[in-house]
Formats: structure tokens, C-alpha cells, sequence
């Protein structure tokens, strides 16, 4: 059985939803709706029908499955109307601006007996699963730091998430992702979260963000979004107490050198241009072994297949309410934090 599905907005990401429900094994696409009648006529060139307003989407009993991927400001209500209106329903991120609001949208869910989640598709990215691999296998031993990058040099996009009022901003534009992906790996309570926000390129919303999150269990983790970098530092570096590991890049798979015994003799000092060290000496192939970890298959249609699934009560859905809010709660505390130009201390 496969479900019917609208795709709501039919811009960039919605053009995503588009391309890979023709693709699937679980999705039909019945249609698009887009409050720009150009997007509309867009579609008609593709093929794809084109409702003309979003009451015949809700009266379409046909359509069992919502998707909205529109700017981020009126995803609530889009996804209250849809719900309401019997629709089950899968919110672009970030899911709202606010935990308030994120609160409303499950309420709504709930009194309609409809599912509801966020598209949290880069849970499927090879990189983040490489590191969550890491963790899971304990191949490192305790993993006390892990930092996350993600670097571009054409600045803050120039369509509606330069602007505050649509929900803009690299924070709620990557940041909604590279949390996710770090509260995945790391399950434990985040006690303080420090933000930095950068105005480069854009003086309304931040362009970018450096973002320190410490949990319980001596485990930190180090996020950071750059939109005026020309040169990228590593997408993923990870720091444990048996070694280090490394991705370069999205495509790479992970550099790994790991101790095998602390303790080295006779370490030959390097000379730097103040005199003789040790201490920063590089070390031998004696007490490292040094070898690439093989990033693990993914499928990106995974995260439908999981939702109708979970819609027939045949699975849990993988992107829940309680995840949902958890990012959400950091989001917000990190805004506080870019704010009062503080460490905010956390209970989450």
C-alpha cells in the first residue's frame, strides 16, 4: 500500500519531497500546492498536478500524508489545518520557531489521532553515521569531544532565510541538523551551551554560529556553522582516550589513529623556531595503529519508509515528539546564550 501524498511549498526542498516520491516504494505524489502561482505552473511543466489552493488539498480525501516545506514562520499553521483536516503530516525544519509552538502542533496531532514529525533527513547522512558508528561500537574508548563543521563561502542564502521574520538564519537553517545529529551520538543530559553568533555577510539573522554544548559523563561537543569560510577545517574531528578520528569532507571516509600503548621511549625532540619539544613530538608506529573506518550505507528514502510504517503501526516513528522538542529546547537556549553573551546552564 502506498500512501498519498502533497507536497506544500514547492521550492527547493519541496522539489526534493517531489523527486524522490516519484522515486519510491512507499510514497505516491498526488500533487503540489504553492502560494506563488509561478511555482504552480512549474509543476504543470513537470507533470506534477498543481492544486489550486490549499482547501482542495484538505478536501482531497485522497491525501492521506502532508508535507510542508515552506518558510519556516508558517509551518504551524499549515500543519494544525492538516491535521485537523485528517492528514498526517511531516514538517521541514526547523519544525517551528519556538517550543510553544512545536507543543501546539503535537496537541493538534494528538486530538486528531495523526502523525507528525519533522524531516530530520540528515540523521541518514554517511558522515554523522560513521561517528555515531564510532560511538556505538565503543571503537575509541570514551569519546570526551566531538567537533562539527559544516563551512561555505557564498554567505547566508539570498531568498527568505536571510530575513528574521520568515525564521532565517543559519542557526535554524543548519544549526536544527548538526544538534540533532550531535544529540543522537550523544544521549546523555547537555549541562551548559555557550552560542556565538557571526554577522559577516548579514546584520538581520546570524550567518553563522560557534556553539559549545557540555553533557554529563565529561563529554562535550563543538558545532560550528561558517557562511564566509574559503578554506574548511574537518566536517567532522572527534577526540577519545584510545585516539582521534577524522572526516575531511562529506565524501571521505574516517581517518582513525588509535593508542595502542601510551608510554613511548626515547622520543626524538622537534625543533621549532623557540628551541626543542618533546611534548609535541609526533609519535612512531609503536604505540599507534592508524587505519580508515568505512563510512556505513544509507538510503535517504529510509525516512519515509519508516514514516508510513509508523503511520500503519508497523514501526515507531525515528524522528519523535520527545527529539523534536529536546532540539528545540537547545535552539532556543542557544539564542538566549548569542544574546546575554553567556553560558546558559541546562537541564535537558
Amino acid at each position: 500500500m502506498k500512501h498519498n501524498l502533497c507536497v506544500i511549498g514547492y521550492g527547493g526542498m519541496g522539489g526534493w519531497h517531489v523527486r524522490h516520491a516519484l522515486e519510491s516504494d512507499v510514497i505516491n505524489l498526488k500533487g503540489v500546492w504553492d502560494i506563488n502561482p509561478e511555482r504552480l505552473e512549474v509543476a504543470k511543466e513537470n507533470g506534477i498536478y498543481a492544486y489550486s489552493s490549499l482547501e482542495e488539498v484538505l478536501n482531497d480525501k485522497e491525501v492521506d500524508l502532508v508535507t510542508i516545506a515552506t518558510p519556516n514562520d508558517v509551518h504551524i499553521d499549515l500543519a494544525i489545518k492538516a491535521l485537523d483536516a485528517g492528514k498526517n503530516v511531516i514538517s521541514e525544519k526547523p519544525v517551528t520557531l519556538n517550543v510553544k509552538e512545536l507543543e501546539t502542533i503535537i496537541e493538534a496531532a494528538k486530538r486528531n489521532n495523526k502523525l507528525f514529525t519533522v524531516h530530520q533527513n540528515r540523521r541518514w547522512d554517511t558522515d554523522f553515521l560513521a561517528v555515531k558508528d564510532l560511538r556505538d561500537k565503543n571503537e575509541l574508548g570514551h569519546i570526551f569531544e566531538i567537533e562539527s563543521r559544516v563551512h561555505g563561502s557564498r554567505g547566508i542564502p539570498g531568498d527568505w532565510r536571510k530575513e528574521v521574520e520568515h525564521g532565517g538564519g543559519m542557526l535554524y537553517d543548519w544549526g536544527i541538523h548538526l544538534i540533532d545529529q550531535i544529540l543522537q551520538i550523544i544521549p546523555e543530559k547537555l549541562i551548559s551551551v555557550n552560542c556565538v553568533f557571526d554577522n559577516i555577510t548579514n546584520t538581520e539573522v546570524d550567518d553563522g554560529f560557534k556553539l559549545r554544548m557540555v553533557f554529563e559523563n565529561e563529554m562535550s561537543a563543538y558545532v560550528e556553522v561558517g557562511t564566509y569560510n574559503f578554506i574548511n577545517m574537518p566536517r567532522f574531528y572527534v577526540k577519545a582516550e584510545k585516539g582521534t578520528g577524522m572526516i575531511n569532507d562529506w565524501q571521505n571516509d574516517m581517518d582513525v589513529v588509535k593508542v595502542l600503548q601510551w608510554h613511548e621511549d626515547g622520543v626524538i625532540p622537534v625543533k621549532t623556531a623557540a628551541g626543542l619539544t618533546k611534548t609535541m613530538a609526533p609519535r612512531t608506529e609503536k604505540t599507534t595503529e592508524s587505519y580508515v573506518k568505512i563510512k556505513p550505507k544509507s538510503d535517504v528514502h529510509d525516512f519515509y519508509r519508516n514514516y508510513c510504517r509508523a503511520i500503519e503501526g508497523k514501526e515507531k516513528q525515528l524522528v519523535n515528539h520527545e527529539e523534536m522538542i529536546r532540539v528545540m529546547k537547545v535552539i532556543e537556549v542557544c539564542f538566549e546564550s548569542a544574546r546575554t553573551n553567556q553560558t546558559i546552564k541546562t537541564n535537558l
